[in-house]
């Protein structure tokens, strides 16, 4: 997508994606053990794409008994870091090239504009392949302080077979963040894409071959939660499970690791995240831009979505003003219309849950300022505008529970101290924002509030560089960054006595 591409254009090419719809196992495209398959259907229109194989515990024995295989063959789990750095790259530049394809399937799949699909969720995936290849080479082992007779060795071993579990919101750069470290250390994989969005993780199981990774080191098994990711959860051979989700399911992949065979268990499972901004806020006009930007991109459907906007009550009324006039400006639209914002609700359950969270806001006494609505009606499609309520009540429903959608909360509070203590009152921790020029506000809000990325001026700031993951029910765990590596692998001490010289 690196040239502007119009509506039609699009349009057309989309009409003639050769969509991969079935399992890939041990280095195949195959179809699931029992037959069955599900309609994947494309919230833009609510048509049928295809229909994807139904994947159940026959094939994930099937998928983890071939990871496990190559994993004990060594062909992936004892190459030469500089082998795989060299794989991976290749497996990056695989792809960017695909780039135009994957931006459509993540489009036409889970409904976020193609924009947006095209500048950030694709380059940031193979970015991530590339930033995690690069690094392979320079991570280093330990020798510990020890007496002239005496080596501590501390090394880094593969962990073995990772259950990659993935949201349906952005599936491939998800994906990737567990994929990138995961794969870097030597590990094997099945990865189960959300049933929502399957299509890019069936693509790019074929491009991971492509690029030389062996067979069976990457494993893709659609499915739904309660067969395929519990048997994954269950499952005595897998060594890990990395899962983004709900907290719900986070919870029961606890459960089913306690069950089974203790394997460990990494979960990022979203917020309700607070963007804090006082009354000495730097730049109005940015800081609204910023809150509407972080409530309504893909429409509202992000972890890290800054649902709880805690506003100083001295500037609450000119600045929810502000954020209106933005939000305005990011109308939902056809995923594949090149100027569309936004685009439509994953499907049609999640538009509903959505619309339910809407009237409950409204119910409970929250004024509803704008928006509220399904738009869009005669697409067949799944739109809700952009919404915000004022008025809000920290322990109302949709300031205590995560809606996924693009609903804003707007809370007023009186001073920083009642902001922090608002922000703070959720049992989500995954992200929060601050607006002051005060210095001292900012870094005394940094370390008060309980949260794993804290923004200064800003909404959504960082990089591969930085850990991605939170406190409290928001997870466990850190997706991205050096510090991801530690999860997909074993530190194991070895002492050798040398005996007398």
């Amino acid at each position: 997508m690196t040239n502007p591409l119009n509506f039609e254009q699009l349009t057309a090419q989309a009409a003639a994606l050769d969509i991969r719809n079935k399992a890939f196992i041990n280095g195949a495209y195959v179809d699931a053990a029992s037959g069955k398959t599900f309609d994947c259907i494309s919230p833009r229109d609510g048509s049928v794409l295809t229909k994807v194989a139904e994947c159940d515990v026959e094939d994930v024995n099937r998928a983890v008994a071939s990871a496990r295989a190559v994993f004990e063959k060594g062909s992936w789990s004892e190459a030469a870091p500089a082998k795989r750095k060299a794989i991976l790259l290749h497996f990056a530049d695989l792809l960017e090239k695909n780039a135009a394809e994957l931006a459509l399937l993540e489009s036409l799949d889970m409904g976020k504009p193609i924009t947006l699909a095209a500048r950030d969720d694709i380059p940031l995936s193979y970015k991530c392949i590339r930033w995690y290849a690069e690094a392979i080479d320079k991570i280093y082992d330990e020798i510990s302080p020890s007496g002239t007779n005496e080596i501590g060795m501390i090394t880094r071993e593969p962990l073995g077979v990772i259950a990659a579990v993935v949201p349906w919101n952005f599936p491939l750069m998800m994906a990737v963040w567990k994929l990138g470290p995961a794969l870097a250390m030597g590990n094997s994989i099945i990865l189960k894409p959300a049933e929502q969005s399957p299509l890019t993780a069936l693509r790019v199981a074929e491009i991971a071959v492509e690029a030389g990774i062996p067979e069976g080191v990457l494993n893709v098994v659609p499915g739904f939660g309660p067969t395929a990711g519990k048997a994954l959860g269950l499952h005595e051979d897998v060594d890990c499970v990395t899962f983004t989700g709900s907290g719900e399911v986070g919870k029961l992949f606890l459960q089913y690791s306690g069950q089974s065979n203790m394997k460990r268990v990494w979960l990022e499972c979203g917020g309700k995240s607070p963007n804090i901004v006082l009354a000495d806020c730097p730049d109005m006009d940015a800081a609204a831009a910023a809150a509407a930007g972080g409530i309504f991109y893909n429409q509202g459907e992000v972890c890290t979505a800054g649902s709880r906007l805690i506003v100083e009550e001295t500037i609450k009324d000119e600045f929810i003003e502000k954020v209106i006039a933005a939000g305005a400006k990011m109308q939902p639209g056809d995923p594949l219309d090149p100027k569309s914002q936004m685009g439509a609700i994953v499907d049609e359950s999640q538009m509903n849950r959505v619309l339910g969270y809407i009237e409950k806001g409204s119910a409970e006494g929250g004024v509803l300022r704008t928006g509220g609505k399904r738009v869009r009606t005669e697409s067949g499609g799944y739109y809700v505008e952009p919404t915000v309520f004022d008025g809000i009540k920290n322990d109302m429903t949709i300031a205590k529970e995560e809606i996924f959608g693009p609903v804003l909360s707007v809370i007023s509070v009186k001073d920083w101290k009642e902001a922090v203590q608002t922000a703070n009152d959720t049992p989500y921790g995954l992200a929060a924002a601050v607006w002051t020029r005060d210095i001292n506000k900012a870094h005394m809000t940094a370390k008060k509030l309980r949260s794993g990325l804290v923004w200064v001026n800003c909404w959504d700031g960082g990089s591969i560089t930085m850990p991605f993951g939170g406190y409290k029910q928001s997870g466990t765990g850190r997706d991205r960054s050096l510090h991801a590596l530690d999860k997909y692998c074993e530190i194991k001490s070895t002492w050798i006595a040398l005996g007398d010289a």
